[in-house]
C-alpha cells in the first residue's frame, strides 16, 4: 500500500508540474495563441453556412468566398465602431474624470456634514468609479487591436475550412479506430457551435436593446456601449453586469441620478428577458459545466490569455472537458467540472438494507 500511494503523489505532481509547464507556455505563446484560437472558433461558428450553401448548390469556393466577405463586412463595421468611438471617449474622458472628481468631492462634504471625516483621496482609493470606465476602454481598445491581425485571422480561418473537408480521410488513413475520435470531435464542434450561435445571438440582441436605451435617455457614446455590451455578454455571469457599469456611470456624470437609475433599471431588464428567460430557453441542456467552474474558467482564462480569454473562456472549458472525458483516468476530473448529478433515489435505500 506504502509503495501504491507513493506511485500515485508521484503521478499526481508529476502531472501537475506539467500542467504548470503547459499553462505558462500558453501564458508566454498567448500573442501568436489568441489569434489562433480565434480563428480556430471563427471556422466553428462559419462551418454551418459555409456546408448549408455548398448543399445548396454553390461550389465549394464560391461558397467560401461568400462566407468570406460576410466575414470581412462584419470586422470593417466592428473595427470602425471600435476605433471611432473608442478614441472619441478618450478625448472626451478628461472631462467626464473631472467630473467625476466634483462629484466625489461633493459625497466627501456630505459625509462631513453628518460628522464622518474623510478626504476625497481616500474615498477615490476605495470607489474609483473612473477605474470601471477606464478598465471599459482597455477592453475595447484590445479587442481593437486584435482587428489589427484580422488579415492574419481570416487566412488561418480560410486554411482551417479548406482542411475541414479531407481532415476526416487522413485521420481515418492516420489512426486505427479514428471514428470514435471523430465523433468526439464532431461532439465538440457541435457543443462550440451551439454555444457561441446562441450567445451571439443574445449578444447582439442585447447591444441593439443597449443602444436604444441609452439613445432614448441621451447618454454619450451609445454606439460604443452597444459594442461593450455585446462584446462582455459572451463572458459569463459577470460580463453584463462589467458592461452596465460604464454606461450607468456616465449617465449619472452627465445626466444626473434619476437618469442613471432609469439606465440601471433598463440594463437590468434587458438583462433579465434575454439572460434569464431567452438565453436558457434556446440553450437547451444548457452548457455541462458547474456555475463555479464556469466562473474559475473566467479568472484562468483570463488570466492567461487576456481579454479575449473571458471572451472564449466557456468554450475552451467545454472542449477541456470533452477531452477528460476521453481517457478513463481523467474522466474523474471531467465530472468535477460538470454540473451536480441526482442523488440515488431514497426508495432504493430499504431494499439494499433487506437483502444485507
Amino acid at each position: 500500500m506504502g509503495n501504491e500511494s507513493r506511485a500515485m503523489t508521484g503521478g499526481l505532481l508529476v502531472s501537475l508540474a506539467a500542467l504548470v509547464i503547459v499553462v505558462t507556455g500558453m501564458k508566454l505563446a498567448a500573442p501568436l495563441l489568441v489569434p489562433f484560437l480565434l480563428a480556430v472558433f471563427i471556422s466553428i461558428l462559419v462551418a454551418a453556412p459555409f456546408d448549408w450553401l455548398q448543399h445548396k448548390g454553390l461550389p465549394a469556393g464560391l461558397a467560401l468566398l461568400v462566407v468570406l466577405a460576410v466575414l470581412v463586412f462584419v470586422t470593417i463595421v466592428i473595427g470602425t465602431l471600435i476605433g471611432s468611438s473608442v478614441q472619441e471617449f478618450t478625448g472626451s474622458y478628461p472631462v467626464y474624470e473631472a467630473r467625476m472628481k466634483e462629484m466625489l468631492q461633493g459625497v466627501v462634504d456630505w459625509l462631513g456634514s453628518v460628522g464622518i471625516h474623510t478626504s476625497r483621496d481616500l474615498l477615490s482609493s476605495y470607489a474609483d468609479p473612473g477605474k470601471a470606465m477606464k478598465m471599459a476602454a482597455n477592453v475595447l481598445g484590445s479587442m481593437g487591436n486584435m482587428l489589427t491581425n484580422s488579415f492574419m485571422i481570416l487566412i488561418t480561418v480560410v486554411f482551417i475550412l479548406l482542411e475541414a473537408a479531407s481532415f476526416p480521410v487522413k485521420w481515418r488513413v492516420a489512426r486505427e479506430g479514428a471514428e470514435e475520435s471523430l465523433a468526439r470531435f464532431s461532439d465538440t464542434a457541435k457543443s462550440i457551435n451551439h454555444y457561441m450561435g446562441i450567445k451571439m445571438l443574445t449578444s447582439l440582441g442585447t447591444a441593439v436593446a443597449v443602444v436604444v436605451l441609452l439613445s432614448l435617455v441621451g447618454v454619450d457614446y451609445p454606439m460604443l456601449w452597444g459594442v461593450l455590451a455585446f462584446l462582455l455578454n459572451f463572458i459569463p455571469n459577470i460580463g453584463s453586469i462589467i458592461a452596465a457599469i460604464p454606461a450607468v456611470l456616465l449617465a449619472l456624470i452627465q445626466l444626473g441620478v434619476t437618469q442613471a437609475a432609469l439606465v440601471a433599471g433598463g440594463f437590468l431588464v434587458i438583462n433579465v428577458v434575454i439572460g434569464t428567460f431567452l438565453e436558457p430557453r434556446y440553450m437547451g441542456e444548457g452548457l455541462g459545466l458547474s456555475t463555479l467552474v464556469v466562473f474559475l474558467s473566467l479568472v484562468f482564462w483570463g488570466w492567461v490569455l487576456g481579454p479575449v480569454g473571458m471572451l472564449l473562456s466557456v468554450p475552451l472549458t467545454i472542449a477541456a472537458k470533452i477531452a477528460l472525458e476521453v481517457r478513463p483516468d481523467t474522466r474523474w476530473m471531467a465530472i468535477m467540472l460538470g454540473p451536480g448529478i441526482d442523488a440515488q433515489p431514497v426508495e432504493a435505500l430499504p431494499q439494499a438494507n433487506e437483502s444485507s
